[in-house]
């Protein structure tokens, strides 16, 4: 048995992972997924790491999901207790030294979304609803669900202080990417995948929420990934 940790977004609470705990929890596994203190001013990364480690407790044989901005969270999480495998899941890379803030300009973000909505037909600076964005592949309940009772304020105070690691973790890590995301779109993640993890990430079907429109799979692509260690 592992124990899966799942860590969350920015601006939402954990509700969305729902799908895939069930499905891990029916092959047998543990699953742990803690509410991060999205919406308090006083915590940092720091705090964000604190919460999942305490979620931990001590569980063993885990293997950390990090999804979006959980990435920051999930890759500090691997430098503070023994993690098996970290899996990013659409997830932002961070830098040495690099707080989240600048994580958009540094990896070169905004030209690269601009291009991509160009290439769907979507004018700059047009703006879109979470509906449209993020959930477009989502089941129209689970995606009203979501946006209806389970987006959350985002405290700035996480993105203005830098990743404090001196070096990626030393843990086996896989970049999983969902090859349909509006938010982060394919091209450019893969880029900032081979720049910084130095391979090739593998891609499913997907939003950015693909824990919801494709659960079933998700979990399969997990359980290849940890048992192929």
């Amino acid at each position: 048995m592992a124990t899966y940790v799942l860590v969350h977004a920015a601006a939402v609470d954990s509700w969305y992972w729902g799908p895939l705990s069930a499905e891990l929890r029916d092959r047998g596994h543990d699953v742990v997924a803690p509410d991060l203190p999205c919406d308090d001013e006083s915590a940092g990364l720091a705090e964000y790491a604190d919460t999942v480690v305490e979620a931990i407790g001590g569980r063993t044989g885990l293997v950390v999901v990090a999804h979006s901005f959980g990435g920051f969270t999930g890759s500090l999480v691997c430098d503070r207790v023994p993690v098996d495998l970290l899996v990013m899941l659409q997830a932002q890379i961070p830098a040495p030294g690099e707080s989240p803030g600048e994580w958009w300009g540094n990896t070169g973000y905004g030209a690269a979304r601009e291009e991509a909505d160009r290439r769907r037909g979507v004018a700059g600076g047009t703006e879109e609803d979470a509906l449209s964005l993020v959930l477009h592949d989502t089941p129209t309940d689970l995606a009203a669900e979501f946006v209806a009772g389970h987006q959350r304020r985002q405290a700035p105070t996480p993105f203005g202080k830098p990743w404090p690691l001196a070096s990626w973790p030393d843990v086996p890590t896989r970049f999983l990417l969902a090859a349909d995301d509006r938010f982060f779109p394919a091209e450019f993640m893969r880029g900032v995948v081979a720049e910084r993890l130095g391979f090739e990430p593998d891609e499913m079907p997907g939003d950015h929420c693909p824990m919801l429109g494709h659960p079933k799979e998700l979990a399969d692509r997990l359980e290849a990934y940890r048992t192929g260690l």
